[in-house]
């Protein structure tokens, strides 16, 4: 590749609109220039476990991540080489047989809770985003994903996000965002951040 490639981190609480954003870049750019890597394809691998110990990890905590091989592969990413990153079944907590081949990209966008939580991935970003929402919105969001996309019944998502969920996210994420260059409230629905993104980018680009 001819121009060095941006990385940029999207951190933020579950379901504040860390992916709408991504999305969004993505939409702006197209595939051949963004590429969107999700933190949550580096869950480490559980299928050493039973089921039921499995379901009983905190999954909201760093050490749930291959932070290891998320670093790795972001600088093999960084330095223009092609990559195979992880596929993660949510329904067994463990790693697929299947891999998603990866492919340098002049944009890189990380996203995930932990995204500048590990000061191994800050120190390779070009834009910390944090995505700043209301507790409020982003647990309805959290119940209505988790329900519709990951077969999780209303009482087990409410559990787990008072269990584990709610105090990682105030003893981990939410600090995280003291290291974020740019602050955005309401995630992708805020349009006037996204363009002030946008012409970042462009101008690191140029």
């Amino acid at each position: 590749m001819s121009v060095s490639p941006i990385l940029i981190g999207i951190a933020g609480g579950t379901g504040s609109g860390k992916t709408s954003i991504a999305k969004s870049l993505l939409e702006a750019y197209g595939d051949g220039e963004v590429v969107v890597i999700e933190q949550d394809a580096y869950y480490r691998d559980l299928s050493g476990m039973s089921l039921e110990e499995r379901h009983n990890q905190n999954f909201d905590h760093p050490d749930a991540i291959d932070i290891e091989l998320f670093n790795q592969q972001l600088i093999s990413l960084i330095k223009g080489q092609s990559v195979d990153i992880p596929v993660y079944d949510f329904s067994t907590h463990s790693r697929s047989d299947e891999t998603r081949s990866v492919d340098p990209h002049h944009v890189i966008v990380v996203e995930g809770i932990l995204a500048l939580h590990y000061p191994s991935l800050r120190e390779l970003m070009d834009i910390k985003i944090f995505v700043d929402t209301p507790d409020d919105i982003r647990f309805i969001r959290r119940v209505s994903r988790d329900v519709e996309e990951r077969d999780r019944t209303v009482d087990s998502v409410i559990n787990q996000y008072l269990k584990t969920v709610r105090p990682m996210h105030q003893q981990f994420v939410e600090p995280s965002k003291y290291y974020a260059d740019i602050i955005i409230p309401e995630g992708g629905q805020n349009k006037v951040a996204i363009d002030l993104l946008r012409t970042k980018i462009n101008a690191i680009l140029s």
